[in-house]
C-alpha cells in the first residue's frame, strides 16, 4: 500500500520538476513572473504537487524541521553547536542557518502555489467546476499553512498573494494578527470545496479536515478560543469514520520493563506502518527515494551509536521527570515512584516515545553508563539466527559523540531504518504535519480557555490518556487544574512533533522555563529524590540546583523577553528588500 502510494504521487512530482522546475523554485520577493505555466488542468495539478513537495524541503542536519524544533526547547537537546545552542542561549544571529532557512523555504513553497494560482482562472473554463474549486482550495491551504509557520517564527512577515515581478518585490511586513485573521478567513472560504480526506494519496493531499484544523490551530494561537473550538469541533465531526487515534501495538507491554523483555515501539503510528495504515494521520509530508532530493537521513541523526547513528537529538532530564507515574500523579506526589528504579511504573509513553538506560533500542541494549562495557545485541534473535543475544562493545557509553543528554528519541524512528542508518544513509519515512491527537487537544484547550469546560473536554483528553493506559482525569476540575492537565498532555503526547517551541511562547512560560538550566544525564548516573523540589502547574520540574548538579550535567539557557519570542529576519532578505524591518534585539 505505501509503495503504491509513493509511486503514484512520486511520478507526478517528477513530472512537475521536469516541466516547471525553474518557475516553481523562484523566491516570491525577488523572482521573475512565471510565464505561461500552467496551461492545462494536468499542468496545474503538477504544479500543485510541486507545492506539496516544497513542504519536504525544510530540514536541519538532514532531519525534517518538525523533528528538530523540540530539541531547542526544555524537552529536547541537540548536539552542542552554533545552530542549536545559540537558540537556547539568546545568541542567534541574523545569518544563523537554522533561523534563516524557514523564511526562504516557506516563501519558496508559497511561490510554487502562486505559480499555479495566478493562472488558474485562465484555464477555469477547461475544467469541471468541482475540480477547479478543489485545486484552488488545496493550493490555498498549503499557502496558508506556510504563512502560519512564518508568523510564529518571525512575527510580522510580508503577506504576498501573487507572484511578484522584478520591480515590485520591496514588500513591507504585514502585522501578524492581520495574517492570522487572513488564514482563518481563507480556511473558512475553501474548506467546503475539499473532500473530507484524500486517502488515495495517503493523505498527502489535504481535505476539509485539514482546512478546519488549520483554522482551529491558528485561532487557538491567536486566542480566538470560541472560533478555535468551533473549527476543531467541525474537524472532529468530519473525522468520524475517517480519522481516529490508533491503539499502540503489542510492544506497549514492554514499557516500564528492561531490555530483556523486548523493545517498546510506537512505529505502528510514527513509523512506516503507521504512515501507511494508521487513521491518526490527517496530513502527511511524503518522502520518496525515487525522487531526487526527496529523502532525509533522520534515522541516522536520531539513532544511538550502536544503532548506526550519531545521537544528534535527545530528551532532557527535565522532560523525563515530567512523565507522570502510572497512577496519574506527578512523580513528586505518587507513592509508585521509586527513585532507585525511576523508569518503572511510569506513563508508558516515556518508553514508547523516549529511549532511556536499561531499555532496548534499535535491537540493542541501551546503556550510556561506562559500567556497562558490553551490552546485548538482540539482532541474532530478531533475524532468527540464534536464541541468544550477542555481546558487543558499548559505544553508547564510550564514543565522544554519544548522546549528550543521556536519552534518545524513540518516537519517529523505525526499526526498519536500522540497516539504512549511516553517514550515507537515506530514508523516505514520511513526516506527519497534522495528527488527530493534536486536533483533540486543540479542541480541549480552546474550550478550557473559553471557560466552556463541559464533558466533551474530559472525553477528548481521557481518550488520549486511555490509549496510553493512563487513568481518567478526576471529575469537576477547576479551569486552572484542567489547564495543567491539558498542558501535560500537549507536552507528553505531542513531544518531538515540533510544537513545544510555540507552546512555550504562546503560554508565556518561556521566560521561566528557558532561563536557568537544562539537566542532562549523559553518564546515566543514579540520583536521589533530593534533586527534585516539585512539579509546577505547567508540568515543569523544579530542581534543587546544588543537589542536582551532583548527579546531572547542565546546559545554561537564556531567554530575553522582547527578543526571543521571535527569530531574526534573515539579513540577506533585508539586503534585498529595504522595506523589511528587523525584529527587536537583533
Amino acid at each position: 500500500m505505501i509503495q503504491l502510494k509513493k509511486i503514484r504521487l512520486g511520478l507526478a512530482l517528477l513530472g512537475t520538476l521536469l516541466v516547471a522546475g525553474c518557475e516553481l523554485d523562484k523566491f516570491p520577493l525577488n523572482g521573475p513572473e512565471a510565464g505561461a505555466f500552467p496551461q492545462t488542468e494536468d499542468e496545474a495539478t503538477m504544479g500543485l504537487l510541486g507545492a506539496y513537495k516544497g513542504l519536504t524541503l525544510l530540514d536541519a542536519a538532514s532531519t525534517p524541521i518538525l523533528h528538530v524544533m523540540d530539541n531547542i526547547t526544555d524537552i529536547g537537546y541537540a548536539r552542542p553547536g552554533n545552530n542549536y545552542t545559540s537558540p537556547i542561549t539568546s545568541s542567534l544571529t541574523t545569518d544563523n542557518a537554522l533561523a534563516t532557512k524557514p523564511w526562504g523555504v516557506h516563501y519558496k513553497t508559497i511561490a510554487r502555489c502562486h505559480t499555479v494560482l495566478d493562472k488558474l482562472e485562465d484555464i477555469k473554463a477547461t475544467m469541471p467546476e468541482a475540480a477547479y474549486n478543489q485545486l484552488d482550495a488545496e493550493l490555498r491551504v498549503i499557502r496558508a499553512y506556510c504563512y502560519s509557520q512564518l508568523i510564529e517564527l518571525y512575527g510580522d512577515v510580508p503577506l504576498v498573494l501573487h507572484t511578484l515581478g522584478l520591480h515590485d518585490s520591496d514588500v513591507p511586513r504585514t502585522p501578524k494578527a492581520e495574517i492570522q485573521q487572513w488564514i482563518i478567513d481563507e480556511m473558512t472560504a475553501v474548506a467546503d470545496n475539499l473532500p473530507v480526506s484524500q486517502p488515495q494519496y495517503g493523505n498527502v493531499r489535504v481535505g476539509s479536515v485539514v482546512a478546519y484544523m488549520l483554522k482551529a490551530r491558528v485561532a487557538l494561537y491567536s486566542e480566538q478560543y470560541e472560533v478555535a473550538a468551533e473549527a476543531a469541533a467541525k474537524a472532529i465531526e468530519l473525522s468520524q469514520g475517517v480519522f481516529d487515534l490508533t491503539p499502540f501495538d503489542a510492544t506497549m507491554a514492554y514499557a516500564n520493563q528492561t531490555h530483556e523483555a523486548g523493545e517498546p515501539s510506537s512505529a505502528n503510528i510514527f513509523g512506516y506502518d503507521g504512515y501507511a495504515n494508521s487513521k491518526e494521520w490527517i496530513w502527511i509530508a511524503e518522502y520518496n527515494q525515487n525522487i531526487s532530493g526527496n529523502t532525509h537521513n533522520q534515522g541516522y541523526y536520531m539513532a544511538s551509536r550502536l544503532g548506526k547513528g550519531v545521537c544528534y537529538w535527545g530528551p532532557t532530564q527535565n522532560f523525563i521527570d515530567s512523565f507522570q507515574a502510572i497512577d496519574g500523579l506527578p512523580i513528586d506526589q505518587s507513592p509508585l515512584y521509586d527513585v532507585s528504579n525511576p523508569f518503572a511504573n511510569r506513563d508508558p509513553r516515556l518508553d514508547l516515545y523516549c529511549a532511556r538506560p536499561h531499555a532496548r533500542l534499535m535491537g540493542i541494549q541501551f546503556e550510556p553508563n561506562t559500567s556497562f562495557g558490553k551490552v546485548n545485541n538482540y539482532w541474532p534473535i530478531i533475524k532468527g539466527e540464534s536464541d541468544k543475544p550477542a555481546q558487543v562493545a558499548n559505544a553508547d557509553a564510550t564514543n565522544a559523540y554519544r548522546s549528550f543528554s543521556g536519552y534518545l528519541w524513540r518516537k519517529h524512528t523505525d526499526l526498519k531504518d536500522y540497516d539504512l542508518n549511516s553517514v550515507n544513509g537515506v530514508s523516505d519515512l514520511d513526516v506527519g504535519i497534522f495528527r488527530y491527537a493534536e486536533l483533540l487537544l486543540i479542541y480541549a484547550e480552546a474550550k478550557i480557555e473559553a471557560g466552556d469546560m463541559d464533558a466533551s473536554v474530559y472525553d477528548v483528553i481521557n481518550k488520549i490518556r486511555n490509549r496510553a493506559g493512563m487513568p481518567n482525569l478526576k471529575p469537576s476540575l477547576s479551569q486552572s487544574e484542567l489547564r495543567t492537565a491539558l498542558r501535560y498532555e500537549r507536552k507528553v503526547e505531542l513531544c518531538n512533533d515540533g510544537l513545544r517551541w510555540y507552546d512555550l511562547r504562546r503560554w508565556n512560560i518561556a521566560p521561566q522555563v528557558m532561563n536557568g538550566y537544562l539537566y542532562l544525564n549523559r553518564a546515566a548516573n543514579p540520583w536521589t529524590k533530593n534533586v527534585l523540589v516539585r512539579i509546577d502547574e505547567n508540568y515543569s520540574p523544579i530542581y534543587d540546583q546544588s543537589e542536582a548538579t551532583k548527579y546531572f550535567g547542565t546546559q545554561e539557557v537564556v531567554y530575553k523577553e522582547n527578543k526571543d519570542e521571535l527569530w531574526p529576519v534573515p539579513q540577506a532578505e533585508r539586503d534585498a528588500n529595504k522595506n523589511l524591518t528587523q525584529n527587536p534585539g537583533y
